[in-house]
């Protein structure tokens, strides 16, 4: 049948692609304006510390700048809107049906067009992407053509600039997105079935992939699809890891005094691993689109709630990881440990961070010589490819993140760290020639020092602060208000 989309079959089809495609040639966008934070309390040693400034306009990740968000009306949706919306999810099992998408575009709510971004993440190219771009063009007003990223991905092009408008959807919203995304894993039923969540589901989209729900422990990977967590990885001493190169990174953990390696290579291929490392136990996500690796305490959780296991769901949040927990099906923020949803957001969880320092592994060894590092076969009789990715993420993002922060460029590595409730992104390329120079970084009692070939954070007295890298595009998302330590403001 002419138009026929069959929403599970096409979705499933292309599982995987969004998550193993290389990504397009863009350039990172240089700072173009900031402001100079005040100096009271800061001692910003060879750097400036550079607060948010006011921006004139919202532009995305390759320069484009948004066009103004569409005037929005706030009150109930129109009835026949609401029906023309529910008869088109209805049919997409079965076919599309482009007169009801035409009175939709014409129904003059722009709230509905966070719908039709949903409808188009799970199609493929052709007449229905055609129409559905020029719906939302009619109901925004915008023109997508205009936006470079439109070569990539219409869907990417539409969410972004809904993402930086930042309207709100239709009041019906959730419940529709299920419909659809249920459709592609029953198992995120239990996500949405949560009306306290404090998810924000306008921008939470499909990652490509399934979720994870084997049971702690389970070696073989995901029969459907996923990104499947390794639990408890066979380990090596140092001299046992000599096959993996030297100048290859890992994400090293220190607890009570146990050092640890995880390969790269692993992690892009697993994105979670839950561990024992110095007497406690940790799930760690790696968020390859991201560049974020973290590390949670999972056995620091309140007086009769279940030791979370952390596993992928298959769902981004700004091209973050979505992940959650085996146990309770409780969604946490991966950015922050913070239970989201489920029983854990009843009980108030917020897990508990230890510090992650990206290293070359031949300089971690160095730096602690009685480091483990993760077996080359994981303990599960694999093989890992060296670059199983390929480049992927090395040009910037490749699922919607909206509006971008100008003081740094989207792919620069920084060392976040919140401090008293205040966020700072420690620019690592800066802060490693500083330190190199003999310089000092610091902010307000917090002085970064090598560790191996990365960087971590303490106190000016030693103690420890919790730090972790990231891509700036994603630690500005999720911390706006953050303040940026640069050598070059």
């Amino acid at each position: 049948m002419r138009n026929r989309i069959v929403l599970l079959a096409a979705a499933i089809g292309v599982i995987g692609v969004a998550c193993t495609s290389t990504g397009y040639e863009f350039d990172g966008l240089v700072p173009t304006s900031s402001t100079v934070a005040d100096s009271d309390g800061v001692a910003p040693g060879e750097g400036v510390v550079v607060a948010p400034a006011e921006r004139a306009s919202a532009r995305n990740q390759v320069g484009y700048v948004f066009p103004s968000a569409p005037p929005i009306d706030t009150g109930p949706a129109d009835p026949v809107l609401v029906a023309d919306i529910e008869a088109l999810i209805r049919g997409l099992d079965v076919s599309f049906n482009f007169e009801t998408l035409a009175r939709i575009a014409d129904s003059g709510d722009p709230r509905v067009a966070w719908l039709l971004s949903d409808i188009l993440r799970f199609v493929g190219r052709g007449e229905v992407e055609t129409a559905l771009v020029d719906a939302f063009e009619n109901l925004t007003g915008a023109s997508l053509a205009d936006d470079p990223v439109l070569e990539r991905s219409s869907w990417q092009s539409m969410t972004d600039h809904l993402i930086a408008w930042d309207f709100p959807a239709l009041e019906g919203y959730p419940q529709w997105k299920s419909q659809l995304f249920t459709r592609v894993e029953p198992k995120w039923q239990a996500f949405f079935d949560d009306g306290d969540a404090l998810i924000d589901w306008r921008i939470v989209s499909w990652g490509g992939v399934l979720i994870d729900d084997r049971p702690l422990g389970t070696v073989t990977g995901c029969v459907r699809g996923c990104i499947p967590a390794l639990d408890d990885p066979a380990v090596t001493d140092a001299g046992g890891g000599n096959w993996y190169p030297d100048d290859r990174i890992v994400f090293g953990v220190t607890v009570n005094g146990e050092s640890r390696a995880y390969p790269k290579n692993i992690m892009e291929v697993h994105e979670m691993v839950n561990d024992t490392l110095g007497g406690r136990r940790l799930g760690i996500p790696y968020c390859t689109l991201c560049g974020s690796a973290q590390a949670y305490f999972t056995d620091e959780v309140p007086d009769g709630v279940a030791e979370p296991i952390l596993r992928t769901s298959g769902l981004l949040s700004r091209s973050n990881k979505v992940m959650y927990d085996l146990v309770t099906f409780s969604v946490l923020d991966t950015f922050t440990g913070e239970a989201l949803s489920g029983s854990l957001l009843v009980d108030g969880v917020t897990l508990s961070q230890t510090s992650v320092v990206t290293s070359t592994w031949g300089e971690w060894k160095v730096a602690h010589p009685d480091t483990t590092i993760v077996a080359r076969d994981g303990g599960i009789g694999r093989s890992y490819d060296l670059d199983p990715l390929g480049g992927r993420d090395d040009d910037g993002p490749i699922f919607p993140i909206g509006d971008v922060d100008d003081r740094l460029p989207v792919q620069a590595k920084v060392l976040g760290v919140i401090d008293g409730g205040t966020a700072i992104a420690f620019d690592v390329e800066g802060a490693l020639a500083t330190i190199a120079a003999g310089g000092a970084v610091m902010w307000n009692g917090i002085e970064l020092v090598a560790d191996g070939s990365g960087v971590r954070a303490t106190r000016i007295d030693g103690t420890p602060v919790v730090a972790h890298e990231a891509f700036w595009f994603a630690w500005s998302q999720f911390h706006p208000d953050t303040l940026v330590w640069t050598t070059s403001p």
